[in-house]
């Protein structure tokens, strides 16, 4: 059985909303700074353990745009990996690898999770993981909560979830690499 894996970066205030820059928020970009070697190697790790790669919409056409035709290990495997779009509407055939969980995204979510293979990993969209936990799908999250304050942007929320920490590692940027899994 496959697990879904929740892996966000959040700011020390909660914020989860463009850190990588290419949302086009005027505070985008934020975590740039923080996501050195360690944080490639890990992310790229990460990926290498998954057989897909789960998004919504816009985190779909923004890494697409961003990632598509960018080179290194990290886009190397984002590249190859195979999407799952969960997205009411986006329509027909999807680029980069990219396959739109048509109608319901849950059950179909739910199928996927019960084959054999290995684990989904989802990154960005607030509200797609708020479904996700709402329907008892995640099976582990991991947050890189970064030493920096916004003060502005979406926060990370979702319905009432008690979570375990299972991991906890400083990495040498002051970024805490946590993961939890649902107590």
């Amino acid at each position: 059985m496959r697990k879904i894996i929740a892996s966000t970066l959040m700011t020390l205030d909660g914020v989860v909303e463009d850190p990588g820059g290419f949302g086009g928020t005027s505070f985008g970009g934020w975590a740039q700074p923080y996501f050195g070697e360690e944080a490639v190697r890990r992310s790229i790790e990460k990926l290498a353990s998954c057989d897909y790669f789960l998004c919504g919409r816009r985190t779909y056409e923004m890494f697409s745009a961003a990632w598509g035709a960018a080179d290194g290990p990290y886009a190397d495997r984002l590249r190859e990996l195979p999407k799952l779009v969960a997205s009411s509407t986006l329509s027909g055939e999807l680029t980069w690898n990219a396959t739109l969980l048509e109608g319901d995204a849950i059950a179909a979510l739910k199928r996927i999770k019960e084959e054999d293979g290995g684990d989904i990993m989802m990154y960005g969209n607030p509200v797609l993981l708020h479904n996700l936990l709402e329907n008892g799908l995640v099976d582990q999250m991991d947050i890189l909560l970064l030493p920096v304050v916004l003060g502005t942007g979406t926060k990370l929320s979702g319905p009432r979830t008690g979570l375990e920490l299972v991991q906890q590692e400083t990495l040498p940027s002051g970024v805490l690499a946590l993961s939890y899994k649902p107590a």
